[in-house]
């Protein structure tokens, strides 16, 4: 199992998905749902703090992602996706699509997590001397 990107899925999805009503509605949700929790949000990479429009999330697990006849459906659990400013997402991703290593026989789920935990290392170095 690979976690790099078909170009043609990974297009409709930038493409279109990304774009979509469908989107940007569970977008707000997901936002929404985070307002209610009482804790600031925050880049999951870097760990500053930031407002929505400063950030995007990042799909932990694509299963929630959905096409049934050629409408899409975000069907994401709040828990598959988290919050990076748009540099720490593209960070991330490059670490995902690029490293063989990261990123072979795992699942997506883990490969984000195990690269969400190498680019904290080097984002926040004073996180991890303070233990």
């Amino acid at each position: 199992m690979s976690n790099r990107r078909r170009p043609a899925l990974f297009n409709l999805y930038r493409n279109e998905f990304l774009r979509s009503k469908a989107w940007f509605a569970r977008r707000d949700r997901w936002f929404t749902h985070q307002a209610t929790s009482g804790e600031p949000l925050a880049c999951a990479g870097c760990g500053r703090t930031a407002t929505r429009s400063q950030l995007e999330l990042h799909h932990l697990d694509y299963r929630g992602v959905q096409i049934n006849n050629g409408t899409f459906r975000a069907l994401e659990a709040d828990e598959d996706l988290v919050a990076m400013h748009p540099y720490c997402h593209d960070l991330l991703h490059r670490l995902i699509d690029r490293d063989a290593v990261l990123s072979h026989a795992r699942t997506r789920r883990t490969a984000s997590h195990l690269a969400l935990a190498r680019l904290r290392q080097k984002l926040r170095p004073d996180e991890g001397s303070a233990a």
